[in-house]
């Protein structure tokens, strides 16, 4: 594990729990079959999409996004979305879930960034990777600016990229963590505009769930079967106003200023990170040691 890697301590045992209606058993094996057969629809159709660009790809990654999550039993609730931007535009957002890149990819696709172990995962790996990820080797610091510059090129060329910036999932209940500075530096260099987003996961009654968190040491497979095993799960996506680079002084404000809107809109009942009696998952576990960094390249912690 890299040093200046940062951790959230939630864990399953602590953090995660199925709150409301129960799926019953029958409900969840047609979730799970309705799930495996979307997933191969999508392995079967993704070469043909990239091969003919004529195709509407955003509108048909948005419709089998929004497939997906119907087939766990996760509706999708989304506020306005603000239009196209002339340009490229960095995505950022809060992170609580694998299902986050499924409900950013279903309201407002985008390249997103990923940790190279997403590309390792069966069925979905190869379908981030022909979505056109981009992956980040989170333990291997001197490739990050490479990393930076590789989303900085994305930019320029008109595309909006997808960045979760906590670094780490998080479980919502008690906040997150602190948006890394690094990835933002693209923005700067691109002179894009960055769009912050807020995404929240409900029970049916509308009370905070945590059943969709994947956090600590939590398995792939246990995630999956608390999503569907929730009944009336749905998942909020919130975007909030533009950030154009031009009005800060450089990347850390940048980052800041985009952190400050998200955390604004967070659910105004959980526990703030700053509050008296914060939950324990609030508090962010910083390593404090720094790997040296080469001469040019992006401090990751600043």
């Amino acid at each position: 594990m890299s040093a200046w890697l940062p951790t959230a301590p939630c864990t399953p045992g602590d953090c995660v729990s199925v709150a409301g209606p129960r799926a019953g058993a029958a409900r969840r094996a047609l979730r799970l079959a309705c799930c495996l057969l979307v997933l191969a629809a999508g392995v079967l159709a993704t070469p043909l999409v990239r091969a003919l660009a004529w195709l509407p790809a955003e509108r048909l990654v948005r419709w089998w996004s929004r497939l997906l999550l119907a087939s766990l039993g996760v509706r999708v609730r989304a506020g306005a979305a603000p239009g196209r931007p002339a340009g490229g535009s960095l995505l950022v957002s809060n992170h609580i879930s694998w299902l986050d890149v499924l409900l950013v990819a279903a309201v407002r696709p985008g390249r997103m960034l990923a940790k190279t172990e997403v590309g390792r995962w069966p069925v979905l790996g190869p379908l981030t990777a022909w979505g056109g990820t981009i992956f980040i080797d989170r333990d291997r610091l001197r490739a990050l600016p490479g990393t930076v510059e590789e989303i900085a090129a994305a930019l320029r060329r008109g595309e909006r990229v997808v960045v979760f910036p906590e670094g780490s999932t998080w479980c919502g209940r008690g906040g997150g963590g602190r948006f890394r500075p690094a990835l933002f530096e693209a923005a700067v260099r691109a002179d894009v505009p960055v769009q912050p987003v807020t995404l929240r996961y409900r029970t049916a009654d509308g009370r905070p769930s945590t059943a969709p968190a994947f956090v600590g040491e939590d398995g792939l497979a246990a995630s999956l079967w608390r999503v569907v095993s929730a009944r009336g799960l749905t998942a909020e996506v919130e975007f909030l106003p533009q950030l154009p680079p031009a009005l800060f002084p450089g990347r850390r404000q940048l980052a800041a200023a985009a952190q400050r809107v998200v955390d604004r809109s967070r659910d105004p009942g959980a526990t703030r990170p700053d509050a008296p009696g914060r939950a324990a998952c609030a508090h962010p576990v910083e390593r404090p040691a720094r790997v040296p960094e080469p001469a040019g390249s992006v401090e990751v912690g600043g």
